[in-house]
């Protein structure tokens, strides 16, 4: 029993919860409910936890030195000597190779390209990028772009441009957060050595990166104002006139999304406190599930969308 808890410890299945952004193509083109698209991107999800899992300990085994001097990352079951290199490796080896098959025969071969792509960065990001100030960032957070482009090649619906831009700018803001967060967390310890740790880190002030959190942020929120004001895919109209009178402004009908942006501004205000006071940017779907205000909030924001999308402006 123990070997398969350290194994479930092994593929992280706390992080799968960022894989939730393949389904943002299919919910924002109106096409969630739809039976047999919506198969399709929930295999592409199952595809992306597995493969996902396979990066995560790629990197264990590429990090098992640095991990041992981490005050949390040490606890991990390679760097504590839980599992042995070789089985995780066998184990990461397989879910490669599946996820590939699976992605090729059950999805689409544009899908499995996509997943491709993310494996090579996630894997030249283990071996070296992340030992790179910048790069290191832009590759964390082309992780999280990709997840929302395999949605749009497993659904074979593509998300706006304001919307991209919005992923974009949010994928930055997490990548520097986690960034932040580890500097903070590192720099607490008496006669750490940063740079033995993690290299990059110790090519950051906390003040450049606090500068890089307030341009993504500002970006993020810049942007997804802007995807709900001008984008209006389906042609939404308020499905009860009746209660509204005619002399209204046409465009009143189709600016419901622009109430999703009340959630956002907190959620970003929320976890820019949370990554400022309790420095645990580090690992962002650790914040979203300990902070229950933060956590209510994304699921308000998943609400309304899927309200307003599917149901008052149908």
């Amino acid at each position: 029993m123990k070997t398969i808890y350290n194994i479930f410890r092994l593929l992280r299945p706390r992080q799968w919860i960022k894989n939730i952004a393949i389904f943002a193509a299919i919910t924002f083109s109106g096409e969630l409910f739809e039976f047999s698209i919506f198969q399709n991107v929930l295999i592409g999800f199952v595809v992306l936890c597995a493969i996902s899992s396979a990066s995560y300990i790629v990197n264990d085994i590429f990090d098992i030195k640095n991990d041992r001097l981490h005050p949390f990352k040490r606890f991990r079951p390679l760097a504590n000597n839980d599992i042995k290199t070789t089985p995780a490796l066998i184990l990461a080896v397989f879910l490669i190779v599946a996820s590939l098959y699976i992605s090729t025969m059950y999805v689409t071969i544009t899908f499995s390209l996509i997943i491709l792509i993310y494996l090579i960065i996630q894997l030249l990001y283990s071996s070296f990028l992340k030992t790179i100030a910048v790069i290191d960032i832009l590759a964390i957070a082309a992780g999280y772009i990709l997840r929302v482009y395999a949605g749009e090649f497993a659904s074979g619906f593509h998300i706006s441009v304001w919307l991209l831009l919005t992923t974009i700018s949010l994928s930055l803001f997490l990548a520097v957060g986690k960034r932040k967060s580890e500097l903070t967390l590192v720099s607490q310890i008496k006669d750490t050595n940063i740079a033995g740790i993690r290299k990059s880190l110790s090519h950051y002030s906390e003040r450049l990166l606090d500068v890089y959190a307030s341009i993504f942020a500002t970006s993020s929120f810049v942007f997804y104002s802007l995807f709900t004001f001008l984008e209006n895919p389906k042609g939404f109209r308020l499905g009860i006139n009746i209660l509204l009178p005619d002399f209204l402004p046409a465009f009143f009908y189709r600016k419901w999304l622009m109430i999703t942006i009340i959630p956002v501004v907190y959620g970003l205000m929320k976890y820019i406190q949370d990554i400022y006071e309790k420095h645990e940017g580090e690992s962002p779907e650790k914040v979203l599930l300990s902070d229950k205000s933060l956590l209510i909030t994304v699921v308000l924001w998943i609400i309304l969308v899927i309200a307003i999308i599917y149901f008052v402006a149908s």
